[in-house]
């Protein structure tokens, strides 16, 4: 069965932003920003876009 998500579609608070907004300056990978606003990696990545940020890939 797949995963359910309780999270579906919810609007991003201004606490969130805030929160990938400094998660991603510091240099954070995508997986543990997603892990620390318990979103899914594809909603962060799309949401930083959007806000013109950059997310470090960790090689």
């Amino acid at each position: 069965m797949a995963e359910h998500f309780a999270r579906h579609r919810q609007a991003w608070k201004s606490e969130e932003l805030q929160k990938l907004h400094l998660l991603a300056g510091k240099g954070m990978s995508l997986k543990a920003i997603a892990k620390a606003l318990t979103r899914t990696e594809e909603s962060v990545k799309e949401r930083a876009k959007s806000d013109g940020l950059t997310i470090t890939k960790l090689r």
